[in-house]
């Protein structure tokens, strides 16, 4: 019986325990919108098969979708429209686009919708990268457009202008 109490309270507390303590490997990234002042944060959790990325944001353009990529700096700089992110990451040089022939690349991902009050919530999974080590996005940058991705065109799907920017740490 008493094993049994045991059992029970360790399997409790492991549930309990917050998953960078169960030893899954985590991140955040804080949003800055163009205006400098804080948007937004995501948390990530790298798995077996990728990384999910959860995340609120807010200030954005209401009720519409907008492109979210991962791009290759570390740098979030609002004062020039976030350029100091660099492009889209791309390890393996694939073309941009989940419907491209030749795509799509690690930084590619699906747009998200802004509601009416020009809050993103979203729950996104990306299984080609990883936090750490090859194809690792830690220290990279999450980005949020003011457009749409049309998932083809080169090199960026015609996402148009950087709102928010969020370095991985």
């Amino acid at each position: 019986m008493k094993r049994t109490m045991m059992i029970a309270a360790i399997l409790a507390l492991a549930a309990a325990t917050p998953a960078a303590a169960q030893g899954q490997n985590t991140a955040t990234a804080d949003f800055v919108g163009l205006d400098g002042k804080p948007a937004g944060r995501a948390t990530l959790t790298e798995g077996k098969a990728g990384v999910l990325i959860e995340m609120e944001v807010s200030g954005l353009p209401t009720n519409r979708w907008v492109a979210f990529h991962i791009h290759e700096n570390s740098n979030c700089d609002h004062a020039h429209g976030f350029e100091s992110a660099g492009g889209h990451f791309n390890p393996t040089k694939a073309d941009h686009g989940f419907l491209a022939a030749n795509g799509p690349h690690a930084g590619d991902m699906p747009n998200q919708h802004v509601d009416q009050d020009g809050k993103l919530h979203a729950q996104v999974f990306n299984g080609m990268v990883s936090l750490n080590g090859k194809n690792g996005i830690r220290g990279r940058t999450l980005m949020i457009h003011a457009e749409s991705d049309d998932y083809r065109s080169q090199p960026v799907g015609g996402a148009g202008k950087r709102l928010a920017c969020a370095v991985i740490q």
